[in-house]
This record gives C-alpha cells, structure tokens and sequence, in this order.
C-alpha cells in the first residue's frame, strides 16, 4: 500500500506522493492536464478504475488491471472515454457523483485497516482522525485531540479564515499615487502574486509592467514627465522575519513584493530573497518608469520609504486575481509567501495589527466564530513553518469538513487546491520516480513537510461512495521518505476501505 517516492522532496513546508502505471487526462479544478498514474496490485476489484469522484471523473467500466497491448497506429483506448465534471461538483456530499446513502465505514474495521500502518516505527509520534463529512462523525481517532507540529497542513487554517473574511472574489490592489505636483508613491497592497515580469495572454498575475505602463500614461496625460518617486509598504507592520529567522523558504513579509522576493525570479525552488523586497521593487518600478519615458529624480541615491495620505490622488492601480484562486496556488504548491501575506491580510481584514502574531491571532479568531473546536491549538505563523504550530489532528479533519459542506461555498476553493495523489502539486511525482499506492488519483490532501515532522490531511472518496476526510500527523519522524510513505499507504487504506 506504501509508496518509494514522493514530490519535491527536501522543501521545507513542501509535500510528498502517492503513485500508479495507467495514463489518463484529467480536469481538476480548471486544469488541463496529462498524467501518467499506478494501482495497487492488490487493491482488488476497486482497482479496476481510479475511482475518482472527487476528480470528476466518472469512468465506466474501467479495468486497470488489464495488461497494456501495444496497438498499430493511434493509440487506442480499451475504455470508454471519461467525463468530466467540476471538482467543487462531485465533492459536496449532496451531489450526484458522492453518495449520501453509501454505507459508513464501521470504526472497528476502519481501525483494523488502519493498525498497520500507524504501528510503522518511522512515523514516531502519530496521531489520527477520519470523519464522515456528511454527518461530521468520527470514525477513528488516535489521540485526535493532542496538538501537534502540523507543518504546511496549518495552511488549511489560513487558507479557512481568509476566504471566510475576505471572500473568494476579493482581489489584492498595488496602486501609485499622486501625493503632490511631481510627486508619486507606489502603494503596496499586500498581493503576494505580483510580478516584475510581463504577463500577458491567460496569466491572471498583476504585473508592475502594467503598471508602470498605466501610471506613465496618466503622467503623460497631465503632461508630466519628471517626478519623485516614494513607497508605502504600511498595510503590513512588525517585523517582516517568520519566528524561524531568514531562510530561503519565505522572503521578508512585506506589503509591496515583487515574484516572492527571490534574487533569481524565474527560480520555482526555495532559492535566495533579497533582505528588502519593498525597496527592489520600488527600484524595479523606477526603471521601468525610465523606459517609458518618465525620469525619477533621485532614484540613483534610493527610493523613499513614505506613507501616502489618505487624499492622495489615484493615478493607477492592478489588481490579482481572485482570492479563490490565490488560495488554490497556495494549497497546491504549498507556498509559503502567499500564506504568510494571506495571514498579514486576515489580521487586516479583522482589525489587529498586520503581523505574525496579528495573523495567528486573527485566524484564530476566525475559526472559533466559524465553531472550530480548536483545542490546544497554537499557532505562531500561517505557513506552518514555525517548528512551535501546534494543532491537533481533529482540527484538520474540522476544517476539511467544513471546506466540502454546501453550506460554506466560499470555501470552494480549498477543496480545489488539495493536492491530488500523483497527479498535481505537492503530490506531484515530479522526477522521483514511481511507487504503487491505492490513494493514487482519489486521495485530494494537502501536505506538511518539516524536518522532523510529515503530516497528510485530506479528502477521499472510499470505494464504497463514501466522502471522508482524515488527518494523519507525524512528529519525530524517522527517515522521511519511510515517514511520507507510511502517510501516504494509511491514505490510501481509507480509499480503499469500505471497512463495513
């Protein structure tokens, strides 16, 4: 049931993989994708057919365990081709694709499934819940309730309260405005997905280009064509270092960040940051005022750090997109910038200082009014890269629950960023190479990854129809990958359970 490989292995707060050796194209939350995929020899009659509701996918008469033939020419499929439907279709409980009447996993079997795998030496201190997500039942737990390290799993939290406060169609905004004759600021919003690169075509980042682009339109306009320049980074305060100090995991939390603060831009790795984000792209937003014809004064000797008044005059603004899909990117990839600037940005939208403390505060905050029984939660950050986080396995298992219920649609897209096993962000194989596990293309979770520390919570859909939601942490984990692989076999034992 375990796996011998996971993705992006070694990244601080990044997840690991569940696997298979059957090819199929998939739409998962709007993307298009190829994915190639394995299943478990032993999953029995279920492994005929990734049973994947919460994909949806509704594949007919599938048999995966058929060997492949080579066959002349195109290659031709032994199924019926799949349909598609939205993910945050198939997902409700009361939706077509789940069934409301499936029978519910019995704890003793689900338990007797679950033993083995709990009992690996490698996972250290483990804790677990599975919960029904149409009734909010717990079917398992084994010390649900102890607070634990949950690495990148606390971005469930934060992901929970900001589009709870802010709405899945709020959108972040980096203005420059007139603060007097021959005088500019560049605003910072807080958007922790803006660009110094051009986009363009389908690519929903807000772009300094453009704004640059728009700002020296309206300069010209007025006929102006020399101004100084300032930047205003005071929507967020406090210190701008996560509790665990510099690294090359998260950049400055500043409210003006251009490409994460990385020195090399084009780097999708955890790589180097510059120590002032704000002012690289103050300085970044002056050169390109340059090329447009407009010339800064001053910008040679560095750039003002100022705070614009209220009644300074608009003269161009870009917006992110959507907080929905900022979160979606945040749950998928596991990124820690936008999860610490959507934990500054919930600290601003319920009226405490914009800081670390601030964030955890407030997100707690949130929860609590949403009734999440927090327990013995702590936390210190959003990311969930601060070694003192600490929340319990049946926290997690709440706020899944609470993400998939018709009643919260605003959480949609939580459910469309988990990770999907083999197939997409943290549970991407990536290159690592293939193992076999029964979860693979069913399980949905999102993945935590400290050095010492692996945690998997999520959604599936068991092969008797029925929508769970688990958790499954591990401190003082052992070899990681032994760790990572018993987690992604105990996923794949709910999958496959239909424990009556």
């Amino acid at each position: 049931m375990g796996t011998t490989w996971w993705g992006r292995a070694g990244r601080a707060g990044r997840g690991y993989a569940l696997a298979s050796t059957r090819t199929v194209a998939l739409t998962a939350g709007g993307l298009g994708l190829a994915l190639s995929v394995a299943t478990a020899a032993a999953a029995g009659p279920w492994q005929g057919g990734v049973r994947s509701a919460e994909l949806g996918l509704r594949h007919a008469a599938a048999d995966a365990g058929a060997p492949h033939r080579p066959q002349p020419g195109p290659e031709v499929m032994a199924d019926p081709p799949p349909t598609w439907q939205p993910t945050q279709d198939v997902l409700l409980p009361a939706s077509g694709a789940v069934d409301a009447d499936a029978p519910v996993p019995t704890p003793a079997a689900l338990a007797a499934a679950l033993a083995p795998d709990l009992a690996a030496p490698a996972l250290g201190t483990v804790t677990a819940s599975v919960v029904d997500v149409a009734t909010g039942r717990t079917l398992y737990g084994l010390d649900a309730g102890t607070a634990l390290a949950p690495a990148s799993t606390n971005k469930l939290a934060t992901a929970t309260a900001a589009l709870t406060l802010l709405g899945p169609e709020h959108r972040f905004t980096t203005r420059v405005v007139r603060t007097a004759p021959g005088r500019i600021v560049l605003v910072g919003g807080g958007d922790p997905t803006l660009t110094a690169s051009a986009t363009g075509g389908s690519d929903p980042r807000s772009s300094l280009v453009t704004l640059a682009d728009r700002t020296a339109a309206a300069l010209k306009a007025a006929g102006t064509t020399t101004v100084g320049l300032g930047y205003d980074i005071s929507l967020f305060t406090g210190t701008v270092d996560d509790p665990i100090g510099v690294n090359d995991n998260l950049a400055p939390v500043q409210a003006l960040t251009t490409d994460e603060g990385r020195t090399d831009p084009t780097s999708t790795e955890d790589a180097p940051r510059y120590a002032d984000p704000a002012a690289t792209a103050a300085g970044q937003f002056a050169a390109l005022l340059g090329a447009r014809g407009i010339t800064v004064t001053g910008a040679a000797n560095g750039i003002d750090r100022v705070t614009a008044p209220a009644t300074a005059v608009l003269l161009a603004e870009v917006g992110s997109q959507p907080l929905g899909e900022i979160v979606e990117q945040m749950l998928t990839n596991s990124d820690n910038d936008i999860a610490e600037a959507l934990g500054h940005q919930v600290a601003v939208a319920a009226g405490m200082p914009a800081t670390f403390d601030g964030g955890a505060a407030a997100v707690r905050q949130t929860l609590t009014r949403l009734g999440i029984r927090l327990g013995s939660t702590e936390l210190y950050d959003a990311s969930g890269l601060a070694g003192q986080d600490a929340v319990p396995a049946d926290v997690l298992t709440q706020l899944l629950v609470l993400a998939a219920s018709p009643a919260h649609p605003e959480l949609r897209a939580i459910v469309g960023g988990l990770p999907v096993a083999g197939f997409t962000g943290t549970l991407d194989p990536d290159s690592e190479g293939f193992g076999s596990s029964s979860g693979l293309g069913v399980v949905r979770a999102k993945t935590g990854s400290l050095s010492t520390v692996n945690t998997l919570a999520g959604l599936v859909v068991d092969r008797d129809g029925r929508l769970l939601a688990f958790a499954f942490m591990s401190n003082g984990s052992g070899a990681a990958a032994s760790a990572r692989s018993a987690l992604d076999s105990l996923a794949g034992r709910v999958a496959a359970c239909g424990c009556r």
